[in-house]
């Protein structure tokens, strides 16, 4: 009884509000779970086609085509265009009309593989880039350039089957430094994994 008649008469009071502001524990876990979400949010975004990568935007054209195959059920090409740096699809890729004739004729070495194009994937930032489509197995053409020996038998397309399969093929993408390839499987138009030895 004597310790509780000491005490001032407004501590009492005091001691039972609950301090008003946050602890910095709760301010540094409500920051984290924002950023969290953040992030979260930014990575479920969809990309824009202006961020895609060579491969990625050959992997999407090599998709549609297959899929234009598959639905039409008639033979689809899949090429590179040089001039527009894209990679175009169609069912007469390079081939124009000639309306005099009737007929269709193959478009000559001046004119752009887009001719006949039903739909094209640009490649961003592609000012050096080549894109060639090889037969499978190294060929005997091949050409030294800057150090690096690139292969020259190149055909202007491939062609992918309305029953899913494609032309057995390699692509090679040649811009700065060595060149890439990637050989693509006919039966299934994946790339094909090398062993491991």
């Amino acid at each position: 009884m004597i310790a509780a008649a000491e005490r001032p008469a407004g501590s009492l009071a005091a001691s039972a509000k609950a301090p008003a502001a946050f602890t910095l524990l709760e301010i540094l876990i409500s920051l984290a779970l924002i950023v969290i979400l953040i992030g979260a949010t930014i990575s479920m975004a969809p990309r824009s086609d202006n961020s895609l990568t060579t491969d990625e935007v050959f992997w999407k054209a090599l998709a549609e085509a297959r899929k234009q195959a598959l639905t039409t059920q008639q033979d689809i090409h899949l090429g590179f265009d040089p001039k527009a740096k894209a990679f175009v699809i169609g069912a007469n890729l390079g081939v124009q009309a000639d309306p005099q004739a009737g007929t269709q004729t193959s478009a000559g070495a001046g004119t752009p593989i887009s001719v006949g194009a039903t739909e094209t994937f640009p490649v961003q930032f592609a000012d050096k880039l080549t894109v060639d489509f090889l037969p499978v197995g190294k060929s005997g053409s091949s050409m030294l350039i800057g150090g690096e020996a690139i292969e020259t038998d190149a055909k202007p397309y491939v062609t992918l089957y309305s029953d899913g399969t494609c032309t057995p093929f390699r692509v090679q993408f040649h811009s700065n430094g060595a060149a890439r390839f990637i050989a693509i499987d006919p039966w299934t138009c994946a790339e094909v994994l090398e062993e491991k030895k």
